[in-house]
C-alpha cells in the first residue's frame, strides 16, 4: 500500500490488522489516490469495504476520511459480502466465505445475502515470512470451528459441505487452498482474481446504489 505523508512523517499503512490506526494519514492517502482525479463538481457515490465485526467507531472514522471526496452518499459493505457479489455466487443458498488477506483473515456465513455468523483473526499472508502455511491454515480452521460451536445452525453446516469461497491474497497460494480443503474435508473454491475480488464487489454495489438510491445506507450501519 502506498505511504501517506502527514506533518512530515510517513505512515506506511494507515490501516493495520483491519483497524484504522491513523485517520489523518488515511485522509491524505485517499486524497493522493482519488481526490485529485475527481472533477471539482463531482459528488460521487462512495463504497468502502469493512472487515466483518467492525464497530461503529471504525465506520465513523472511515466516513470522516472519505469526506475529502465530497461524496453524495457513502455505502459500507462487508468485504465478505463484496466478495460474494463479485463471484456471482447464489446468495439464496447459505454461503461460507473465507478471506485471507495480508494482515487479517475473516470467515463469515451469508444467509440470504446477510452476514449471520462471522469470525476474524489478526493473521494473514504477511505472517508467512515467520509462520508456516500450516499455522495460517490452523488459524482459519480454528475460526470456522469456533463458528460451528458458537452458532450451531444447519445453514453453516450446509455451506461448509458445499465448500467455502476463498478470497484474498491467501487464495493465490495453492498450498493454503489444498491444506485448507484437507483440514475442512470440504471443496474450497478460490474466486477469480481473489486479491481484488472485494474491490470489484464494492464497485458492483456502487453501480447498484447509483441506479437505486434506496439501496444507500447509513454510514454507521454494520452491513450493506
Amino acid at each position: 500500500m502506498p505511504t501517506a505523508t502527514h506533518h512530515g512523517t510517513a505512515t506506511a499503512c494507515p490501516i493495520h490488522r483491519g483497524a484504522i490506526v491513523d485517520p489523518a494519514a488515511l485522509t491524505v492517502l485517499i486524497s493522493r489516490l482519488l481526490a485529485d482525479r475527481l472533477p471539482a463538481s463531482a459528488h460521487p457515490v462512495v463504497v468502502f469495504t469493512t472487515p466483518v465485526l467492525s464497530d461503529a467507531r471504525h465506520h465513523t472514522t472511515a466516513v470522516g476520511a472519505l469526506q475529502i471526496l465530497r461524496p453524495h452518499s457513502v455505502l459500507a459493505i462487508d468485504s465478505v459480502k463484496a466478495i460474494a457479489l463479485d463471484s456471482g455466487a447464489d446468495l439464496s443458498e447459505p454461503l461460507l466465505v473465507v478471506d485471507i488477506g495480508a494482515h487479517l483473515s475473516e470467515v463469515a456465513l451469508l444467509t440470504d445475502g446477510t452476514v449471520t455468523a462471522a469470525c476474524r483473526g489478526t493473521m494473514g499472508t504477511s505472517d508467512l515470512a515467520t509462520s508456516s502455511p500450516a499455522e495460517l491454515v490452523t488459524a482459519v480452521t480454528t475460526m470456522i470451528t469456533k463458528m460451528l460451536r458458537d452458532h450451531p445452525q444447519p445453514q453453516l453446516v450446509d455451506a461448509l459441505d458445499r465448500g467455502p469461497l476463498l478470497a484474498g491474497g491467501g487464495a493465490l497460494h495453492p498450498e493454503l487452498t489444498h491444506q485448507l480443503a484437507a483440514r475442512l474435508h470440504s471443496p474450497v473454491q478460490p474466486v477469480p482474481r481473489p486479491h481484488t475480488a472485494a474491490v470489484r464487489g464494492a464497485a458492483r454495489a456502487a453501480r447498484s446504489a447509483q441506479h437505486h438510491p434506496a439501496l444507500s445506507i447509513s454510514p454507521f450501519a454494520p452491513h450493506a
